[in-house]
C-alpha cells in the first residue's frame, strides 16, 4: 500500500509503498476514503524538518533538554548515534480520516466489514491508503454523512475540546484568536452552543470566512476594530472566555486575551502559541487560563487508546471517541458546516506537491483533503462517483394512435390537486379540438369538483377503466411524486400518450422501469412537464442570443422560499426532496439553452440540506451553476438568470423581463423586451399547445425522449453528489 512520511533529517517528503498493517485485535482495519491535512500541526511539523541542526533545535527546546538529559546519562558518542538514527527515519503524517472498514479484528461487534467510520490518532488516522484503528479512536459515520466531511472528525473533535474547557454558557460572548482550521470550527461550535462570538485573525478572508459560518463581527487583531466589536456586544465588559487558536512565535494573542477579557474571565489555549502572561495583567483580572489537550480525556493513555479500556460514563461524561462521534453528529444534523472549509480536495497521488505547495505559500488554504477515489470506490462508499444514464430501447415502430385529423384529442387526467387545477386545465379547457374525458382521483369529491369545474365528461376513481378505454388518446399524470413512475409506466404499458408532471422518477430504479415499459410496448410518447424551455420571453431571449461558437457560463438562481407547514413536499421520505421534485425544470431550462446534456454533477448543500448549490458541466466544456435557495426574501423574484458565452450576456428577470448584451465591432448592442406582459409566463400554455399537436398529428413529441431522461438523471445525480460529496459523472449505459 502507499503512504506519506517524511524525513525529518532531510524534510525530504515522499509517498512509499510500505507493508498493509495487520488487523490485530482489538481494532479494525480501515481503507481510506478522505484523509485531512491540518494546515496548522502537519504544516509546522513539515516546516521544521527544512530548518537546519540548530532550527530544529530552536523550534523544539523540550527536545533538546531531553537529548541534554541523554548526553548526561548515556555520553556523546551514544545520543549522538540516538538522534541521527531517529532523525534520519520515515515519520507518518497524518491523524484525521473517513474509510470503509475492511477488516475486524476480534473482540470488535459495535462495525462490521463495510461500515463507513471516521478515524483518529497520529499513529493509526494517518495519510496511507489502509490503517489499523483501535476501537476507542474510531467511531461509525451517521447515515447520509459526506465521507469528505466526516474525514473532519478529528479536528473537530479538538475544536471541541477547546470549547468544552472554556464552558461557554447560553448567551455569554467568546473572543476566538486565530481562524484557521481549529479556529472555524471553534466559531461554528460556540454559535451552536448559544454564544455569540468574535474573531481575531489578520486574513481579511478567514474573517469574511468566520462572519458566514456565525461569528457576530471579526476583525484583524491589530485594528481597533476587535476591540469595538467587543465593547459593543458586552457592554464594555469584555468576554466570558477566549479561545487562543492560533499558533506561531508572536506574543500578541495572550496580550489580546488579558486585554479583551472581562474579569475572572477564562483564556483557553488549544494552538501552539507563545505564552508568555504578562503578569499584572492577568493577576488583576484573576484570568483563569487552561489548557485543551487534543481530543479529549483519554488521549495519551495508552489502556485507552490502546487497548480499548473506557472510561466510565459516570465519571467522565466526554472522552476522545464520544467527542468524535458527537462531532459528527453535529456535522450530520447540519449545526456545523465543514463544507465552505474545504479550499482544495488532491488526489493521494498528489501528496508531495501538495504539501509543497502549502509549505511555498502557492495553496492558500484553510483545510485540504487527500482523496482516494479507487479504494472508495471499490468499498462502495456512500460518494457515487458515477449515475449511468439508462439507454432508451425501442423495440419495432414507436406507437402513435390512429386517429382522424378532425376528431378532437381526448384526454384524461389521473389527479386533479391544486397545480393540475391552476396551470394545465385552464388552458386545455379552453383549447379548441381539445375534449376533456375523464379525470381520476383517489378521492370522490376532488374527482366530482374538477368535472364540475372544467367540464371532465365522466369522473371516476377507477384508473383501470381509464387505461382500458381505447377512446382516450393521452393520460395527464398529475399526482405526487411519489407515484409519477409507477403511473407513467402503466399508462405506457397501455398504449397511451403520456404527460407526466416533473419529476419523471425519484430513483434511478423507477425511471428504469418507466424505460422497460418503453422497451417492451414500443411506446415512447412521453411528455415531462418542463415547460419553461417553451416560455415565449425566454425563447424569444434565446433567439436573439444567437448561436453560440465557445463555451458558455449559466447562472440560475431560484429564490424558492420556505414551505408553508403541512406542506406535502415536506414528506421527503415519501415524497422525496424539494429539488428531486422540482429541480429538473432547471436543468432542463439549462440543457435547452446549452443544446447539451450535462456530463457531471457536483452538488453541495448548506446546513439542513435545502440551500442547493449545483454546477452542472457539459461536452463543450460549459457550465450551468443552479442556487436552490430557501432562505432568500420573499419579495425578491423566484427565479432570475444568466447566460454569458462569445462577449453576450443574456438576462431573464423571473419570466417578465428579458434582456440580451452584445459587443459588436460597431458599438454596443442591445435587446430589452419591449414591454412587461400581463401576468408571468412560465410556458405551459405553450407546452400544452405542442403536446396536443403532437398528439393530433402523430408527430414528434414536444421534447426527445433521450433528453428527459438525461435531465432525470443529472437531477438524481444532485442526491447521489450531496451524499458522497464529490463530483458525480453522468454516463451513458452501455
Amino acid at each position: 500500500m502507499k503512504q506519506v512520511v517524511q524525513n525529518y533529517k532531510s524534510g525530504e517528503l515522499a509517498v512509499l509503498d510500505v507493508p498493509v498493517p495487520g488487523c490485530k485485535p482489538g481494532g479494525v482495519l480501515v481503507r481510506t476514503a478522505y484523509s485531512l491535512i491540518s494546515t496548522g500541526t502537519e504544516l509546522m511539523k513539515v516546516s521544521e524538518a527544512g530548518m537546519s541542526m540548530l532550527g530544529k533545535a530552536r523550534s523544539r527546546p523540550d527536545q533538546v533538554a531531553k537529548v541534554m538529559q541523554s548526553v548526561a546519562t548515556n555520553g556523546v558518542p551514544a545520543t549522538y548515534r540516538k538522534v541521527m538514527g531517529k532523525l534520519d527515519s520515515y515519520t507518518p503524517l497524518g491523524y484525521s480520516l473517513c474509510g470503509v472498514v475492511e477488516q475486524v479484528g476480534a473482540g470488535i461487534d459495535d462495525v462490521k466489514v463495510g461500515d463507513l467510520v471516521a478515524c483518529a490518532g497520529n499513529e493509526h488516522a494517518l495519510h496511507a491508503e489502509l490503517n489499523w484503528v483501535p476501537k476507542n479512536l474510531y467511531t461509525p459515520v451517521p447515515d447520509g454523512l459526506a465521507p469528505r466531511h466526516a474525514a473532519f472528525g478529528t479536528v473537530g473533535s479538538i475544536a471541541m475540546q477547546g470549547v468544552r474547557q472554556g464552558e461557554p454558557q447560553l448567551g455569554e460572548v467568546a473572543l476566538v484568536i486565530g481562524l484557521g482550521l481549529i479556529g472555524q470550527l471553534v466559531v461554528q461550535l460556540l454559535t451552536a452552543a448559544g454564544v455569540r462570538v468574535v474573531g481575531a485573525d489578520p486574513d481579511p478572508t478567514r474573517c469574511e470566512l468566520a462572519e458566514r459560518l456565525g461569528a457576530a463581527a471579526c476583525g484583524d487583531p491589530a485594528s481597533p476594530a476587535v476591540e469595538a466589536a467587543v465593547a459593543e456586544l458586552t457592554d464594555g465588559h469584555g468576554v466570558d472566555q477566549v479561545f487562543l487558536a492560533a499558533g506561531g512565535g508572536s506574543n500578541q494573542p495572550v496580550e489580546l486575551a488579558a486585554r479583551l477579557a472581562r474579569d475572572r474571565g477564562r483564556v483557553v489555549d488549544i494552538g501552539k502559541c507563545r505564552l508568555d502572561l504578562p503578569w499584572n495583567a492577568y493577576y488583576e483580572k484573576e484570568l483563569d487560563v487552561r489548557f485543551s489537550r487534543s481530543y479529549g480525556p483519554g488521549r495519551y493513555d495508552p489502556s485507552y487508546e490502546l487497548e480499548g479500556r473506557d472510561y466510565p460514563i459516570g465519571y467522565v461524561r466526554w472522552t476522545e471517541r464520544r467527542n468524535l462521534a458527537c462531532f459528527l453528529d453535529l456535522v450530520a444534523r447540519g449545526r456545523v458546516d465543514v463544507e465552505p472549509l474545504v479550499s482544495h480536495v488532491a488526489d493521494f497521488d498528489d501528496a508531495v506537491e501538495t504539501y509543497q505547495s502549502l509549505k511555498d505559500g502557492d495553496l492558500k488554504a484553510v483545510a485540504v483533503l487527500f482523496r482516494y477515489p479507487e479504494q472508495a470506490q471499490e468499498q462502495g462508499e456512500s460518494a457515487v462517483p458515477e449515475v449511468s444514464v439508462p439507454e432508451v430501447r425501442r423495440t419495432g415502430t414507436t406507437v402513435a394512435p390512429a386517429r382522424s385529423a378532425k376528431a378532437p384529442v381526448r384526454l384524461a387526467f389521473v389527479g386533479a390537486g391544486n397545480y393540475a387545477t391552476s396551470m394545465l386545465l385552464p388552458h386545455l379547457a379552453q383549447r379548441d379540438g381539445v375534449e376533456l374525458s375523464t379525470v381520476v382521483t383517489t378521492t370522490a369529491l376532488s374527482a366530482a369538483n374538477a368535472q364540475r369545474k372544467f367540464g371532465f365528461a365522466e369522473a371516476t376513481t377507477d384508473l383501470d377503466a381509464v387505461l382500458g378505454d381505447k377512446s382516450i388518446d393521452a393520460v395527464f399524470v398529475v399526482t405526487r411524486h411519489s407515484s409519477h413512475a409507477e403511473l407513467t409506466r402503466q399508462a405506457l404499458l397501455a398504449g397511451k400518450t403520456v404527460f407526466v408532471e416533473k419529476p419523471l422518477a425519484l430513483t434511478e430504479d423507477e425511471l428504469a422501469g418507466v424505460l422497460a415499459a418503453v422497451e417492451e410496448s414500443g411506446n415512447d410518447r412521453l411528455q415531462v412537464g418542463f415547460n419553461r424551455r417553451f416560455a415565449p420571453l425566454l425563447q424569444e431571449a434565446r433567439n436573439r442570443f444567437g448561436t453560440r461558437t465557445g463555451p458558455a457560463s449559466l447562472r440560475y438562481l431560484v429564490n424558492a422560499g420556505k414551505l408553508q407547514h403541512g406542506s406535502w413536499y415536506l414528506q421527503q421520505g415519501a415524497e422525496g426532496s424539494r429539488f428531486a421534485g422540482e429541480g429538473g425544470h432547471f436543468i432542463d431550462t439549462a440543457s435547452w439553452l446549452l443544446d447539451a446534456d450535462p456530463v457531471s454533477v457536483y452538488a453541495t448543500a448548506a446546513p439542513g440540506n435545502e440551500d442547493l448549490q449545483v454546477v452542472l458541466r457539459y461536452p463543450d466544456g460549459s457550465t450551468a451553476t443552479i442556487s436552490y435557495v430557501t432562505t432568500g426574501a420573499a419579495g425578491f423574484p423566484k427565479e432570475t438568470l444568466d447566460l454569458i458565452a462569445d462577449g453576450k450576456v443574456l438576462r431573464l428577470d423571473d419570466f417578465v423581463r428579458a434582456s440580451v448584451y452584445s459587443d459588436g465591432t460597431v458599438g454596443r448592442k442591445q435587446w430589452v423586451s419591449s414591454r412587461l406582459p400581463k401576468a408571468r409566463d412560465k410556458g405551459q400554455n405553450a407546452e400544452l399547445a405542442a403536446f396536443v399537436k403532437a398528439v393530433r398529428t402523430g408527430g414528434p413529441m414536444p421534447v426527445p425522449l433521450e433528453s428527459l431522461v438525461a435531465t432525470t438523471s443529472a437531477t438524481l445525480a444532485v442526491q447521489a453528489g450531496l451524499a458522497g460529496g464529490a463530483p458525480v459523472t453522468l454516463a451513458r449505459a452501455r
